[in-house]
């Protein structure tokens, strides 16, 4: 059974507002001694006058989580790394010398 971990590596934000504006974000795929990973970022135009506004200082990993699927289809994403590691399973072509 493949095991999925989603993390944010980093953010950046706005100084002056602490409103995060890009989400760096990493999604690891675990299935036994088979491993995939994908990584991308995501951009926000924070709104610091809106309600519900979470500053950089306040916001946790869990909060960005949530924004980034709000984004990117993490199921997507995540049947793209079972995918890999199915092939890497079962191969369909091999490399090397007969000797």
């Amino acid at each position: 059974m493949t095991e999925y971990t989603w993390t944010i590596a980093t953010c950046e934000h706005e100084v002056a507002t602490g409103g995060i504006t890009v989400a760096h974000w990493r999604c690891s795929a675990v299935d036994g001694d088979y491993t995939q990973s994908a990584y991308g970022t995501v951009s926000f135009t924070p709104d610091a006058s809106a309600e519900g506004f979470k500053p950089y200082a306040n916001v946790t990993e869990a909060d960005v989580l949530g924004w980034v699927w709000g984004e990117i289809d993490k199921g997507a994403m995540e049947e793209k790394l079972a995918a890999k590691i199915a092939a890497a399973k079962n191969p369909v072509s091999a490399t090397g010398t007969p000797w």
